[in-house]
């Protein structure tokens, strides 16, 4: 283990805060817009620390095969664990559109795992990255949307419609990057 490991585990270990801020705020005495400035500012933190994680690990060549199955997994169990969250009201996201996040991730997570038993590490693409961009967008967009919609700026159904919209297009490139990640690992993927 080292420091960008634990800013990778961090990240999974703060991902049910999302959860608990965006459905029990009241329960907690917080109007929903204050709920939506945490959930933003948590957000951004989980990105933030994304990011830091892979520099951390660059700059001090700490890149390791653990970090390479580390990182993709908190990303994916964080950012399915946020818009699995925006299924619930007031956002209601189409519970299809999160099965496109939890698919893709569950089956290249599958691939890597069971080449890592074969030892060989298939490292993340850059289609990969483009898609963790376009999912950190979709969910800043989303929570941006929210808190538009708690201060009474936004009606409910523009909440859901542009929600939705925008989670749309970040599925649609998720699952294109799966099929990248698959075409350009054949020749690992037919060693297994």
């Amino acid at each position: 283990m080292n420091p960008a490991h634990y800013i990778t585990l961090l990240r999974v270990l703060i991902s049910p805060l999302f959860l608990c801020f965006y459905l029990f705020y009241p329960e907690m005495g917080l109007s929903l817009e204050s709920a939506a400035i945490i959930l933003l500012l948590l957000l951004l933190f989980l990105e933030a620390s994304d990011a830091v994680d892979g520099y951390i690990a660059r700059k001090y060549n700490q890149v390791t095969d653990l970090g390479k199955l580390l990182d993709p997994m908190a990303d994916s169990i964080y950012r399915i664990s946020i818009f699995l969250t925006f299924s619930q009201p007031p956002v209601s996201l189409p519970l299809g559109l999160v099965f496109v996040f939890l698919y893709r991730d569950s089956l290249i997570a599958t691939l890597r795992t069971v080449c890592a038993l074969k030892g060989m590490v298939l490292a993340a693409r850059p289609s990969g990255k483009l898609k963790a961009i376009f999912q950190g967008m979709a969910a800043l967009t989303v929570t941006w949307l929210l808190w538009r919609f708690s201060l009474g700026t936004l009606p409910l159904s523009d909440l859901r419609y542009w929600s939705a919209l925008v989670v749309s297009l970040a599925a649609l490139y998720t699952a294109l990057s799966g099929v990248e990640y698959i075409i350009a690992n054949r020749r690992y993927l037919r060693r297994i």
